[in-house]
């Protein structure tokens, strides 16, 4: 039983280290990346559609997105799609394709990101505490029903603790390697 809670809890722990990375990988680093715009939604007659299941998105340089519509009759929505989308990019249609330029990030801009960052690294680590705390509240049900022995039960409270050492040192990792690419582009 104290197992299956362990399972659970990492199963949802990775689940929140990949939203960190996913996340991560959506913030404008002065480098062109096709993740940045994938997720905007276009109104394609009525619904609303991610851009990236309507258009082909490609960064052929490290300032430039190229976006090609499957449908040429949007192409205005596409546009209106990713200028209300308040990412800062301003989309040029040229009737064939649409291309975004990616501007260089200044410096002011480098520090609103570098808080953005650690916002949503502290997200991810409060995540993980409550999923830590979830698991521990299982493993004390366990021991209140009898089904575990008080030594079990905390030597699977302390695995926990470990555990959440290690996914938290994962999250500063990956917080501290966007930071250096904000500042080093």
């Amino acid at each position: 039983m104290p197992e299956t809670v362990r399972k659970e809890m990492l199963d949802h722990m990775d689940r929140s280290i990949e939203v960190l990375k996913s996340n991560l990988v959506k913030i404008q680093t002065g480098r062109a990346n096709p993740a940045m715009i994938e997720d905007v939604h276009v109104n394609y007659y009525g619904a609303m559609t991610p851009l990236n299941q309507m258009a082909t998105i490609a960064a052929p340089d490290p300032n430039l997105l190229v976006v090609q519509p499957y449908d040429k009759t949007q192409m205005a929505e596409v546009e209106k799609a990713i200028l209300a989308a308040d990412l800062g990019l301003n989309p040029e249609n040229d009737g064939h394709v649409i291309r975004v330029k990616v501007p260089k990030l200044s410096e002011e801009r480098r520090k609103e990101l570098q808080k953005v960052i650690k916002a949503r690294g502290e997200e991810t680590k409060v995540a993980l505490r409550n999923v830590r705390r979830d698991a521990n509240d299982k493993l004390d049900q366990l021991k209140k029903d009898g089904d575990i022995s008080e030594d079990d039960h905390r030597k699977h409270r302390e695995k926990n603790d470990d555990t959440i050492h290690e996914y938290t040192k994962q999250v500063d990792d990956l917080i501290d390697e966007k930071s250096k690419q904000i500042q080093t582009i």
